[in-house]
């Protein structure tokens, strides 16, 4: 399975690196019509919304007809979805272009699903790992990609987008196999339940083994995304940073994902307890959060950053290893797309979260609150059985 493995981290990436390339000339496009702020933030939030609607559906169909299926059409999605952003020449196109984008985006829990499939429970906590490296990589590449590209036409990096995305749907299509073979799916068909995010959320949080590890990934997810939407803000405010100063920073923050989740995670022993490692993670984010706020030099943020990459590093895929390890076979898919709709989520409220306490509280408020946030997500982990 190895081969198999590789063409889905391989399907994760190019997911990750077709929303990096835009991240440079979304404001761009959105401009063209004469748009104002909150447009361009309706474009960037529209993917989230439809991520979040999308991901539950998603994984619920996918433990009925196969992982396969679904992360093939995924992908051939979001080649159209790159086309229809590149050739778009109304507000209203490029709208629809990043809802569709964000439907097919969440596949990322099928495609969770079926490394789960096809790993065993004790090695899943690293394979999720590498999803983080993944991540990092994509954000690293995507967003100089684009940018490169971008001299050529704003439609340049949406064109190469979905050609990427068109050649691994066909690749995908000759190589990828089946994971969830027929007497482990879900039995029954899909219902108008299926297709609410809200429903299917409140279905998982019912669970008493899984009820506070989901909590735990909204509230770190809530401080976390409200980071990524604020750091440039916070920098320049600051320290006068400019866009290329926070390119590198944002750099540093890849490469740091990429050795966490690529090389340390895997070399974890399988012996140490999930829930302790994840409060573990978390008390260094919240470390590495209140580094940054209180800050006083540029070079005061690099170590900072590099505490809470460390925890953040080892918490994700233990927050998500330990779902996955605690629901059957039949429901992974399900329950792993309501955790990534719960993710999608905390990238709508974390940006406005960080916004108003910044506004309100003083530069450094999205950081120590972060901080706070991500206690409060070790104190919740905590409240959860200690077991494999």
């Amino acid at each position: 399975m190895n081969r198999a493995l590789a063409l889905v981290y391989t399907t994760i990436f190019l997911d990750v690196l077709g929303l990096g390339v835009l991240i440079p000339v979304l404001p761009f496009y959105a401009q063209q019509y004469s748009a104002d702020a909150l447009t361009v933030g309706f474009l960037s939030a529209a993917f989230s919304i439809a991520q979040f609607c999308a991901s539950p559906f998603l994984g619920a169909l996918s433990d009925r007809i196969g992982r396969r299926p679904v992360i093939l059409v995924n992908i051939l999605g979001s080649s159209i979805a790159y086309f229809l952003f590149g050739l778009a020449n109304t507000l209203w196109l490029l709208m629809l272009a990043r809802v569709l984008e964000g439907i097919t985006g969440g596949s990322i829990s099928t495609a969770q699903a079926y490394i789960a499939d096809v790993t065993p429970p004790e090695d899943r906590m690293k394979s999720f790992g590498l999803i983080g490296a993944v991540f990092g990589l994509g954000f690293i590449i995507g967003p100089a990609f684009g940018g490169f590209l971008s001299t050529y036409g704003l439609s340049m990096p949406a064109f190469a987008a979905g050609a990427l995305c068109l050649i691994a749907s066909i690749f995908g299509y000759f190589m990828l196999p089946e994971s969830l073979p027929l007497e482990k799916r879900a039995t029954g068909s899909l219902t108008l339940s299926d297709a609410n995010p809200f429903g299917k959320i409140a279905e998982a949080l019912s669970r008493d083994s899984i009820r506070a590890i989901l909590l735990a990934i909204f509230v770190v997810n809530v401080a976390f995304s409200g980071l990524q939407s604020n750091f440039a803000v916070f920098t320049l405010k600051r320290f006068q940073m400019g866009p290329q100063d926070n390119a590198w920073i944002f750099v540093y923050i890849g490469c740091l994902s990429i050795f966490m989740q690529g090389f340390v995670v895997r070399r974890m022993p399988k012996t140490l307890n999930p829930v302790t490692t994840c409060i573990t993670g978390l008390a260094a984010m919240s470390a590495g959060f209140l580094g940054i706020s209180m800050a006083t030099e540029r070079w005061h943020l690099y170590p900072a950053i590099a505490i809470m990459a460390f925890g953040n590093g080892i918490a994700a895929p233990m927050l998500t290893g330990l779902i996955s390890r605690r629901v059957g076979d039949r429901e992974q898919g399900t329950v792993l797309g309501s955790s990534q709709a719960i993710l999608s989520s905390t990238r709508i409220v974390g940006p406005l979260f960080a916004g108003f306490v910044f506004d309100a509280l003083g530069s450094g408020a999205p950081y120590w609150t972060g901080a706070i946030l991500a206690i409060a997500g070790a104190a919740i982990v905590a409240r959860t059985p200690k077991q494999a």
